[in-house]
């Protein structure tokens, strides 16, 4: 048989319920007629053949009070309300009543308040009740009969009002009821001894199914809970079946007369009657009577087994409450099954050696992870003891996450299981907790078995999560290089991907593809990183991927920038970056960097300078005077270009250092070096040149005529010709004094007075006429110094005679009073207040006067600086710092003053600033007159 497979087990304690605070049994009960049982919410209740109903407290406390006056033949108590529903008879006959016990309520003779009492007749036709099923709800009641009927209400079951009742009939006597919602219907389980139906007592039709056409007896169906999904229980001869409202579920093939069903907390507890019978030893020990037994068995369905069997006698309920079972036997005994601890059960279970179950059973007790991943690693050990290495890592894998991976990497490493192993950490892989040594492990174990499909799976699937730089190292070490150029192209790792196509596999054209295909940024990089490896094997085509790198680049992939978000408008390398790369090449060199030069407007000043540099060299060893011409031109276009106009110091060193003549003039030139200009031509004694730099960089440079002169006066051949062109050039612009001139040429022994004769009478002859023309000046000023000083004397000793006629502001004619000046101005008094600036100034000549007040103030603290000046340079130890700092000062800074002769003021005109100055300071009286 089916359940006789099923492993047996003590997973309940039996003991019989003692009497509070005593080692003697319950004997409450032994007096009671006991005919129904029922428990729900904190109580065991019973019901007696004499009417009355008695509630046992969890402190094993009996209260009785009467509900029938005759017997009681049904209870039920709810298990969310304090309620109990009971029927009974209170007359002889057939007419049970339904009354309804609030144990929360009292009334005057202190019983249970009865809320409600109805009889329970279906069709006016009197029958007897078999079955009593309520909905926690209180809004559903349902009643079977003998007869087949089932009385159904709904509404309120404790209050009359608003309760309808619905009859629905059978063929057959019904012996079971229960109550199931699905959502928001409401389904009436009815079992019958020939069927199982299911009704929808939510609708007005009540739709009816019949589920099976096999009914059970009386006190054989149950409702059991969500472990089983809340199905229908029936229990027959043959088997026990479950039922869903519109299917049947499975059956379990359980033989044996069932007595009673109850499901208890995801078990289901059956009780059979037992063929063997018990002796049974009367009071006076001589009448034996045989006892019936009857045998109580445990299922736990979901993991197929048999909790607790045991033989009871007589057997009257089953009943479950307060967290057990309780078992009333016919002796009206109460026995007690606690059910052991889930930890007491596995411990049981893997004294066994039963892991599977113990799994199951830890499941079904909803034990967390961490005892679960226990459990597996206990299995995982006892299979890998027994030799079952597959077995046992399957278990050891189901602890990933919670187990050490190490304890499992340890025990196939000893036992040489790599198969074992692999698997084990691909699923470490699987679940994203694997580390760099397990990715290190795992592709070592690939790479001994040489197991390529499996590799191939491995890093080829983007499931599985691993650290890609580890994996390529490993590959990469192992030698499978396609498999590590495989990740690396994948999950970008560009400086692997180059690595191993450069050092490993030697492909440099591939190497310098993938590089094309790579954003700017990274291209540049990996070109300064590679790059000399690249042009030392492929330099054409490395020389062609620096152009595009320096010029415009745009990667050849262009899903690749996309990818990455590094699309720019304009990507350009700096080419003085790359010219390191061309060491040994430098025909690919100066290739590249005259490229640069015609395609870029403005390079890095060192590409410049490095062109330069190959151009000189390649100048310096050219022996064909055509190609020598024809790079001669080439390097003149590079320097007239004007790249080198901030930065000539370095081109010009390489151009004396190769000795380029051409080039060297012309940075000189550009460089505004006209001395040295003509001194490159003088050291070559090249005296043509040296009077042509002379004569165009001259007026640029005083200094160069002197320079040249003394050049040719140090020269003992004769250079007559050269040094009277000199001299004549230095006659016309006057850049030498006579005198040293004439002490430049005693130097050079080739030098006759004859050549300077002419010069030095010319010069003779200029400065005689200019002492003439002094001498003229000087006595023209004394005549004016005389004649403003008689002036003066005139304005101190005689009266002034004012003969004005017009206002000098208005010019309308003068009229009294008036204001005069010494000046020759006069104003009306009106005009002149208006005009003035104070009383004592004419404010004509205001203007010019303070123009020489303030020259003779500045000539005075002038005066005073230079005195000063003098005297700290003639004591300081550090003469050049006085000189700067006075010249900071201003103190050598030449003041002219220019003043305007207004037509009014002729006879002030050409004055000494002296006498001048004594006419500022004469005193205001006189100056000023009022008539």
């Amino acid at each position: 048989m089916a359940f006789l497979q099923w492993r047996r087990f003590l997973f309940f304690d039996k003991d019989q319920v003692k009497q509070e605070g005593s080692a003697s049994p319950l004997d409450s009960l032994c007096d009671l007629n006991i005919s129904v049982c029922s428990c729900g919410k904190g109580h065991l209740v019973f019901g007696d053949l004499d009417g009355n109903v008695h509630t046992l407290n969890r402190n094993l406390q009996l209260q009785s009070f009467k509900a029938y006056e005759l017997r009681v033949t049904h209870l039920y108590q709810l298990k969310q309300h304090n309620l109990i529903v009971s029927v009974g008879e209170d007359e002889p006959g057939v007419n049970p009543v339904v009354k309804v016990w609030n144990l929360d309520k009292r009334d005057k003779s202190g019983n249970p308040l009865c809320c409600r009492i109805f009889r329970a007749i279906p069709g006016n036709k009197p029958t007897e009740v078999t079955c009593l099923a309520l909905h926690e709800s209180l809004y559903f009641m349902a009643i079977g009969f003998t007869d087949g009927s089932v009385m159904s209400m709904k509404g309120d079951i404790t209050k009359d009002r608003h309760c309808k009742t619905q009859v629905h009939e059978n063929s057959s006597p019904i012996t079971g009821l229960a109550f199931r919602q699905v959502g928001k219907a409401m389904y009436l389980f009815v079992v019958t001894t020939d069927d199982v139906q299911s009704l929808n007592v939510s609708t007005k039709d009540c739709a009816r199914v019949q589920l099976d056409q096999h009914g059970c007896a009386v006190r054989c169906s149950a409702l059991s809970d969500l472990s089983q999904d809340n199905q229908f229980v029936i229990a027959r001869n043959d088997c026990v079946y479950l039922y869903q409202p519109d299917e049947r579920g499975p059956c379990f093939a359980f033989e044996g007369e069932k007595k009673i069903v109850h499901w208890y907390r995801g078990f289901l507890v059956v009780v059979t009657k037992d063929s063997k019978g018990v002796s049974r030893v009367n009071a006076a020990g001589l009448d034996k009577d045989s006892v019936d037994m009857n045998i109580l068995t445990i299922y736990d369905l979901g993991n197929k087994l048999i909790a607790y069997s045991a033989p009871f006698p007589d057997v009257l309920d089953v009943l479950a409450e307060w967290g057990s079972l309780y078992v009333v036997t016919g002796d009206r005994k109460l026995m007690a099954l606690q059910e052991r601890d889930t930890q007491t059960k596995l411990e049981m279970l893997f004294k066994k050696n039963l892991y599977v179950l113990a799994i199951n059973l830890a499941k079904t007790q909803h034990l967390d992870s961490d005892d679960l991943a226990d459990i597996f690693r206990q299995y995982g050990d006892h299979l890998y003891n027994k030799g079952d290495h597959d077995g046992a890592i399957q278990q050891y894998i189901r602890t990933i996450g919670k187990l050490e991976p190490s304890y499992v990497i340890r025990k196939f490493l000893d036992a040489q299981r790599i198969h074992n192993l692999t698997a084990y950490l691909q699923a470490l892989h699987r679940q994203s907790l694997a580390n760099e040594d397990h990715t290190t492990l795992l592709l070592n174990c690939y790479t001994k078995l040489k197991d390529g499909s499996k590799l191939d799976e491995f890093i080829k699937t983007r499931e599985v999560i691993f650290d890609v730089e580890t994996a390529i190292k490993v590959l990469r070490q192992a030698g499978y290089f396609d498999h590590a150029l495989f990740l690396a192209e994948r999950d970008q790792q560009h400086e692997w991907y180059l690595k191993i196509q450069l050092e490993d596999k030697k492909d440099y054209q591939r190497a310098l593809k993938y590089i094309s295909k790579l954003s700017f940024a990274q291209a540049e990089s990996n070109m300064k990183r590679y790059g000399k490896c690249l042009m030392q094997h492929v330099p054409e085509e490395t020389t062609n991927l620096l152009r595009r790198l320096c010029t415009d680049y745009k990667a050849a992939s262009a899903a690749n920038m996309h990818e990455e978000g590094l699309v720019d408008d304009v990507n350009k390398g700096n080419a003085e970056e790359f010219i390191h790369i061309f060491a040994n090449n430098r025909a690919h060199l100066k290739e590249f960097l005259k490229h640069m030069t015609e395609v870029e407007p403005v390079c890095p000043m060192g590409v410049y300078e490095t062109l330069l540099e190959l151009e000189l060299r390649d100048w310096v060893r050219e022996d064909d005077p055509r190609l020598k011409l024809e790079l001669q031109n080439r390097l003149m276009k590079l320097l007239r270009s004007g790249v080198f106009s901030n930065d000539i110091d370095k081109a010009l060193i390489m151009c004396q250092m190769h000795n380029f003549k051409d080039g060297v003039l012309f940075l000189y030139e550009k460089a505004h070096l006209y001395q040295q200009v003509v001194q490159y031509h003088m050291d070559n004694d090249d005296y043509a040149h040296v009077i042509e730099s002379c004569k165009k960089f001259g007026d640029k440079e005083s200094g160069l005529w002197e320079q040249v002169l003394g050049y040719f006066a140090s020269k003992e051949e004769n250079c007559k010709q050269y040094i009277m062109e000199v001299l004549e050039h230095i006659d016309s612009n006057n850049l030498m004094l006579p005198l040293l001139v004439v002490q430049t040429l005693a130097r050079n022994s080739t030098a006759t007075l004859a050549s300077v004769k002419d010069y030095v009478i010319r010069r003779l002859q200029q400065e005689q006429q200019e002492i003439a023309d002094n001498e003229r000046m000087i006595s023209l000023f004394e005549m004016e110094t005389e004649g403003i000083q008689h002036q003066v004397q005139e304005l101190k000793s005689s009266a002034k005679i004012f003969q004005m006629t017009k206002c000098s502001v208005c010019k309308h004619p003068l009229e009294l009073p008036s204001v005069n000046f010494l000046c020759g101005h006069a104003y009306h008094q009106h005009c002149f207040e208006t005009y003035a600036e104070n009383d004592s100034e004419c404010p004509a000549c205001l203007p010019e006067n303070r123009k020489i007040l303030d020259l003779l103030k500045a000539q005075e603290q002038t005066h005073n600086l230079y005195e000063q000046f003098y005297n700290k340079l003639e004591h300081s130890k550090d003469g050049f710092s006085v000189v700067a700092d006075y010249f900071g000062r201003g103190v050598f800074n030449k003041i002219t003053l220019v003043t305007d002769i207004t037509p009014t003021r002729k006879q002030t005109a050409g004055m000494d600033p002296i006498i001048q100055r004594e006419l500022l300071f004469m005193p205001q009286e006189w100056c000023s007159g009022t008539m």
